[in-house]
């Protein structure tokens, strides 16, 4: 099997390598430099898709690439660069699949959670029909207009909304560490706010899930079956770290720290995965308590 990832040298990508092989992978990339020494020398680079009339040569595209969202405060000019990270490329990979006569049978899209927008305790699976209109639907709900423009009886599209990756090699988790470890984290705010994760050999293995499984197509969240509120997380964090979890970050803190994107942390989504759980994917770590321990473990 010919698989082609976009992203591939990020957080999700460079781990789900391993689990693809032993298919022939290759990893498009505007810095094949910055790749190598990521991914290493065994994978075939494209630097460029302008080479190309289609991508009847591959089995499987997936779409991963995109500036990441939380890096840097949301200016208009940061929120543009966002957005076309992640639209642009997702044309340029549709417009190429639907030129072929043999196009992929399979591509999956990345997108996040934050297509719902901010919800309040409501559980929320694939056909919640009512999400907040703010920047991050705006994002993911574009991004997957796109994607399923690939849509045909030759190729099944997956959209795969993401939630928070659990996992010490990288990402947001990496960002909350050093207080706790410091014995200074806490929730934010008053930590009502839910928070929905995913363990990130979940996230690998339910992406080989959706490869394997022919008759998967659609939407499908990739968290975690039991969200937890953002005081539970934190306190099942400090617990991992045997460390206290006594102080709160005020609201008002974050608004001066982050401006608008405080926004993805002080309002959350209580999101489950009804469909990945119904096409027969079963949770390593279902539990956000066996989540955290698989961490102090390895």
């Amino acid at each position: 099997m010919k698989i082609l990832i976009t992203g591939g040298s990020g957080l999700i990508g460079s781990n789900l390598i391993p689990i693809l092989r032993p298919c022939d992978v290759s990893v498009y990339t505007r810095n094949v430099a910055m790749a190598e020494q990521i991914l290493g020398h065994n994978i075939h680079f494209l630097s460029t898709l302008a080479h190309l009339s289609n991508l009847d040569d591959y089995d499987v595209v997936i779409n991963l690439a995109g500036e990441p969202i939380a890096d840097k405060k949301w200016t208009d000019e940061q929120k543009s660069k966002i957005e076309q990270s992640r639209w642009s490329i997702t044309e340029d990979i549709v417009a190429l699949i639907n030129a072929g006569e043999n196009p992929p049978k399979l591509l999956i899209s990345g997108s996040a959670i934050g297509f719902y927008g901010r919800q309040g305790e409501q559980i929320i699976d694939e056909n919640f029909s009512t999400p907040h209109d703010e920047f991050s639907h705006q994002l993911c709900d574009r991004w997957e207009f796109l994607a399923r423009q690939a849509e045909s009886d030759k190729t099944r599209v997956c959209i795969v909304r993401t939630g928070v990756v659990i996992t010490k090699r990288g990402g947001a988790l990496q960002k909350m560490l050093l207080p706790f470890k410091l014995g200074l984290g806490g929730p934010i705010g008053d930590g009502s706010q839910y928070m929905s994760w995913i363990h990130l050999e979940d996230m690998l293995q339910g992406m080989a899930h959706l490869i394997k499984n022919e008759s998967c197509e659609g939407v499908y969240n990739f968290t975690a079956p039991n969200p937890v509120t953002n005081l539970e997380f934190s306190r099942e964090l400090a617990s991992s770290l045997s460390r206290p979890c006594i102080f709160k970050v005020p609201e008002f803190v974050l608004r001066m720290m982050m401006g608008e994107m405080a926004d993805l942390v002080i309002y959350g989504q209580r999101v489950v995965p009804k469909r990945l759980q119904e096409s027969g994917y079963e949770f390593k770590y279902p539990k956000i308590s066996q989540a955290f321990d698989s961490l102090r473990k390895n």
